[in-house]
């Protein structure tokens, strides 16, 4: 299995030094924050030539959600994605995470009545990944769509929901990532979704059931990895998680030697 991470707070905060850090822990790739990349384009690419460590996806980055309540940040955070889209495509990356939306509403908390309509919700993705979907096709990348827990966004929660968007907006360059996190709040079954949505899933984040480290909570990730080579998922997973630990970087190595024996 292929593993990557996202960045920590105990990486290094200089970029050829994080990568550098990234790959002698031992990871694959590095799923890079998408302002991060922008901004320092020619660094990015000048850590990726000394060191081998290939950018994967990005995710994050950005203002405004492609599901946004104000039309003024949705248009403004497509720009923004466009432009991460282009960067990702001069460095191999192969594409960009987005959910609908997160933190910004909620039906499990007050208010619990939204300020637009679950038409208007859907009115405003389509739109958002039709746009995309174009820009990804120019540049050669994808856009993974994220379904997040009913406590961060109230428009896509399973992967079901992700694929609906791409079957009904006959989208060529959006693809499902599955969050184990997510999945273990929203799916009645992680392995169960995951090989019902096989065809369309592009990107995996892992965490444990906890949102730390894979390999300090309940899930079974042995079962979980079994799923996705039997079904033939050849694509990163990638770290997305935060770290309990008194000694964050003992535990994350110990971490990533557990997955690897999954």
């Amino acid at each position: 299995m292929k593993i990557a991470t996202q960045n920590q707070a105990f990486f290094p905060e200089n970029i050829l030094e994080k990568f550098r850090y990234i790959k002698a822990m031992g990871f694959d790739g590095y799923e890079i924050d998408g302002r991060l990349l922008v901004d320092h384009l020619d660094e990015v690419k000048a850590a990726i030539r000394e060191t081998g460590l290939p950018v994967t996806t990005a995710c994050g980055g950005y203002d405004g959600w492609i599901g946004d309540f104000i039309e003024e940040r949705r248009l403004n955070g497509l720009a923004q994605i466009a432009r991460i889209l282009e960067a990702l495509a001069e460095v191999g990356g192969k594409g960009i995470v987005v959910p609908a939306a997160w933190g910004m509403f909620t039906f499990r908390l007050p208010p619990m009545v939204s300020p637009r309509s679950l038409a208007g919700d859907r009115q405003a993705v389509s739109a958002s990944l039709r746009y995309l979907d174009e820009v990804a096709a120019r540049t050669g990348t994808t856009v993974f769509l994220e379904p997040l827990n009913r406590y961060q966004d109230h428009m896509i929660n399973t992967l079901a929901d992700a694929r609906r968007y791409i079957e009904e907006g006959a989208l060529r360059q959006v693809k499902i990532i599955g969050d184990f996190y997510h999945m273990n709040i929203e799916e009645d079954s992680i392995a169960g979704a995951l090989h019902a949505n096989r065809d369309l899933l592009g990107h995996v984040h892992i965490a444990d059931n906890h949102r730390y480290q894979p390999g300090s909570g309940a899930l079974d990730f042995h079962a979980l990895f079994d799923q996705l080579r039997r079904d033939g998922y050849t694509g990163y997973v990638v770290y997305e998680c935060r770290i309990r630990a008194e000694d964050p970087a003992q535990a994350y190595r110990q971490s990533l030697a557990f997955l690897r024996d999954c």
